[in-house]
């Protein structure tokens, strides 16, 4: 396709003189654009899909960066790029060193805020529109927020903080489920559109200026906003919460129609109180595929665009998970499934469909679904609760104070455990095992392979006295782990026992560990590898294992401070261990997106860095 308007935008400022029927004729080229970029690059579709004319209208309305942008989890941030300068440079989109999929300040000023977490968008929009009134700015602070994401409790503190001041913060409900309110009739539907137009909010402030200088001018005054709050309520069913809060409430809006988001937009700008804009969407607008199944297309992998049908596919940690989960429930009717508005990406969709009075989406509210389990274990039931590693970082204080503190047995399946490419520096799973092993009484499994995962599974259920942590990675195990001698439930070995030196690891990158010995043994050099399976508690006979050895290499796919690296190394330090130990792990630092394979390269996590680091040692 041909990019005549698309290719001109080289910042917020060429959108200005734009005319409506412009303005559409741009959001189809960039709904071609996303299409086309992520059917090669993978990424969050829909959502951005559903957001084309509302970030068109937003750049047309507001002056970025003087106007602030923060788009909550950043999931519909793609427009917002192509507005901002980086038209050239989307097709690195998600690619190593390329734009990333989420807002990134460093890449650009328009970038207000990192985004990847959903829920945070309202409490920093508020603390930028705070500051700007502290400062005398009179420029606008706007956050775009989902409807999925008022499922998470973080959005109704800040909406109850916000309601109760006077800065210039525009919230931008986009609710493309229709899950907020329904308004009744065709009258309601017209004052929605009256009360979007800024004649409507001129024509208010003015007639509220005349009567405060006519004597009973404050009662008319109260008795008119009373009059008009009575007849609001019948029309609108529940519009009022975020009035009840302190906040001017608009809409609802139609999500694609640019000048009546324009007209709404222009609106909230005239008052100088918090406001809430409903804007409603279509997730996946434009793509019949992304239309239809907007969980699918929500994130997806690349993609043939005729088809819609996903290129890379194949059986996964996630699917064997909720396979296994699936058979254990059938024969135990105590066992329950929880997730945060993960079920279909944690592998629990048919959990879901089998067994519905046990599963519980209980929204993004991450924190909840743990002290929700723990009141399921409570009285009886055994919680599992999935969720991805980098979500699970929510959830440090109600492990400790709800789990823990109580000695309750939960079952923690954490996905996307270690590197998961793409997404980039908010999404890698690399510090979960850090803050775990602060966590007393809490044991973590690690597996490298779908039968180490099963017997982690049921060892966790059934074996365990207490909580108890499954970690794994996106995607599947490497084809070489069947190599393995596995021995316990603890640990597996691999190579020559009696050799003086050890590679130890554990999770995903064993498979490179496999690899690395295997080639070493070609050039005529001996290793042994221990690979963990548990990796809190260390098991005694790791110890048994490692203490006579001359050199360890340590190498872990995630954060060092804090890591089974250095927990290791100290437990060998106290026991008495005389040799060379070395670990090598991700240092103080985020990890940028790339495949995981370049990442893993990039931190010397791969087979060739096992096999020059060893040969160093």
């Amino acid at each position: 396709m041909e990019y005549k308007l698309l290719s001109k935008i080289k910042a917020p400022r060429d959108i200005k003189a734009m005319s409506t029927e412009q303005l559409e004729a741009l959001a189809k080229e960039i709904r071609y654009k996303l299409i086309d970029t992520v059917s090669v690059n993978g990424g969050h579709l829909a959502p951005n899909l559903g957001t084309v004319e509302l970030t068109l209208a937003m750049h047309k309305v507001f002056n970025s960066p003087e106007d602030q942008f923060v788009f909550d989890v950043g999931h519909q941030c793609y427009t917002h790029k192509l507005l901002t300068g980086r038209f050239e440079s989307f097709d690195t989109l998600r690619k190593k060193d390329g734009i990333s999929g989420f807002c990134r300040p460093g890449e650009s000023e328009h970038d207000i805020f990192y985004s990847g977490h959903s829920g945070t968008s309202v409490s920093a929009g508020l603390g930028l529109a705070a500051a700007k009134s502290i400062s005398g700015e009179k420029s606008h602070v706007i956050s775009v927020i989902g409807d999925g994401s008022f499922t998470g409790g973080m959005v109704y503190e800040a909406l109850n903080n916000g309601g109760r001041t006077n800065v210039r913060h525009i919230i931008i409900l986009n609710d493309n489920k229709m899950s907020i309110s329904e308004n009744v009739g065709a009258f309601a539907k017209y004052l929605a559109v009256i009360r979007s137009k800024p004649q409507y909010y001129s024509f208010k402030a003015g007639t509220e200026k005349a009567l405060s200088h006519i004597p009973m001018g404050k009662t008319i005054a109260k008795r008119l906003y009373d009059l008009k709050t009575d007849i609001k309520n019948k029309l609108y069913a529940q519009s009022t919460f975020f009035e009840d809060l302190g906040y001017r409430y608009m809409g609802p809006v139609d999500g694609h129609n640019i000048e009546n988001l324009c007209d709404a937009l222009e609106a909230a700008k005239s008052v100088n109180v918090p406001v809430v804009i409903h804007v409603l969407t279509v997730k996946g607008k434009g793509y019949e595929y992304a239309e239809k199944h907007p969980s699918l297309f929500h994130g997806i992998s690349n993609f043939d665009i005729e088809t819609g049908e996903p290129k890379s596919s194949g059986e996964s940690f996630s699917d064997k998970f909720g396979q296994c989960l699936c058979k254990k429930a059938e024969a135990d009717d105590s066992i329950c499934a929880i997730t945060a508005a993960m079920g279909i990406g944690t592998g629990l969709k048919c959990f879901s469909e089998e067994y519905p009075d046990r599963f519980f989406d209980v929204g993004i509210a991450e924190e909840h679904a743990v002290t929700f389990a723990s009141g399921l274990s409570k009285n009886g039931m055994k919680p599992v609760y999935a969720v991805y590693s980098t979500f699970f970082q929510r959830c440090y204080d109600q492990l400790i104070h709800d789990i823990s503190l109580q000695k309750l047995k939960v079952v923690f399946a954490v996905d996307r455990a270690g590197l998961v490419g793409e997404d980039g520096e908010t999404h890698h799973g690399i510090f979960d095992v850090s803050f775990l092993g602060t966590v007393p009484d809490i044991k973590v499994y690690s597996p490298c392979c779908y039968r180490s995962l099963e017997a982690d599974i049921n060892n966790a259920l059934y074996a365990d006295e207490y909580a108890s942590v499954v970690r794994y990675p996106r995607g599947k195990p490497g084809e070489n782990v069947k190599k393995l001698q596995y021995d316990t439930i603890e640990y597996s070995l691999y190579g020559n026992r009696e050799s003086k030196r050890v590679l130890v690891t554990y999770g995903r990158i064993t498979s490179e560990a496999i690899d690395a010995v295997d080639r070493l043994k070609q050039k005529g050099e001996d290793i042994l590898l221990l690979s963990l399976n548990q990796i809190k508690p260390i098991a005694d006979g790791v110890f048994d294992i490692l203490l006579d050895k001359k050199s360890i290499f340590f190498f872990e796919e995630g954060i060092r401070s804090g890591g089974i690296g250095e927990k290791l190394g100290s437990a060998l330090l106290e026991r008495g261990y005389c040799g060379k130990y070395r670990i090598k792990a991700i240092e103080d630092k985020f990890v940028q997106q790339a495949s995981v394979s370049e990442l893993l390269s990039a931190y010397g996590l791969d087979c060739e860095a096992m096999i020059k680091i060893t040969g160093e040692g």
